[in-house]
């Protein structure tokens, strides 16, 4: 079973005003993160507002991404539904397609006990013969995977490693512990990168690397080398960026700021508001500052 590591940008979803996903412009923006040499592609992930597109749109998202990868990078697609077997027909479709991982996501409206939040990832990793990866943002979701639920998880021979958003540097580092080599943990943007990878990360999905790919990747490559004084002289620059987002709607800041640098992507999908002229001003600047 393959393994995931290093720099995965949650990437955009581009859609146009009748509904139609912007093609051209998500495959020049993801052959271009791979020419910048990002180590994976991440569609469908919360930057990829899935939470507001419909099926088709969703397919023709990873099918746009898988496209432009054309097998140079991995492309790890993100499934994501309140019910079961809609999660399972999601995560065949996408392996069809040419996925070679799977970002679940349990979407949940009624809170779930800790068995139905277990029986749903498993479900997803039963049907699929590529690694999944669980996602986890209590921030956004209902329903969060406990510890006790991550580490039973570990053991499914297809679940192989964890994005946990929790902002909980500490919780990660439980669950390293509880887990060891069965489970590779990724940070998220809200943690701090560097210090997720000195305690035994394996590299970060986030949406801000789709702004800052070759600061993301210089950043990864320091840390793995163990080169922690420079890394963390580049963390500090870069966590600019993310206390820019820290201040506004995560999806249309990363469409801003994409804008900004050249690329047609649009606005988030309504209902979510757009930024405002000032509020992109502040976004460009903040990539101005670290060019």
């Amino acid at each position: 079973m393959p393994s995931f590591r290093g720099v995965y940008p949650y990437l955009v979803s581009p859609i146009d005003s009748d509904g139609r996903v912007k093609t051209e412009v998500l495959q020049q923006l993801a052959s271009d993160l791979i020419d910048k040499g990002v180590h994976g592609l991440t569609p469908l992930g919360s930057t990829g507002e899935f939470a507001y597109l419909d099926r088709a749109q969703r397919l023709a998202v990873v099918a746009a991404t898988l496209c432009a990868a054309a097998g140079r990078v991995p492309v790890v697609a993100g499934v994501a539904a309140t019910a079961t077997a809609d999660a399972v027909a999601q995560a065949r479709a996408y392996q069809k397609a040419g996925a070679a991982g799977i970002l679940a996501i349990c979407e949940a409206y009624f809170p779930l006990t800790d068995a139905a939040i277990e029986a749903y990832f498993r479900a997803i990793a039963d049907a699929v013969d590529i690694p999944v990866v669980l996602y986890t943002n209590p921030n956004f979701q209902r329903s969060d995977l406990s510890l006790d639920v991550i580490e039973r998880l570990a053991g499914h021979p297809r679940i192989v490693a964890i994005k946990d958003a929790s902002t909980n540097t500490g919780r990660l580092l439980s669950i390293i512990n509880r887990c060891g080599d069965d489970l590779a943990v990724f940070s998220a943007s809200a943690h701090i990168p560097a210090a997720v990878m000195l305690i035994g990360g394996v590299g970060w999905m986030a949406g801000p690397a789709c702004l800052i790919p070759r600061d993301s990747v210089a950043l990864y490559e320091l840390c793995r080398r163990g080169a922690w004084d420079e890394a963390m002289a580049l963390q500090r620059r870069l966590w600019r960026i993310n206390e820019i987002f820290a201040r506004f709607n995560l999806a249309a800041c990363i469409k801003a700021g994409l804008e900004a640098q050249g690329y047609a992507v649009g606005d988030p999908v309504p209902p979510q508001p757009a930024l405002s002229a000032e509020e992109r001003k502040v976004v460009a600047a903040a990539l101005e500052d670290l060019s």
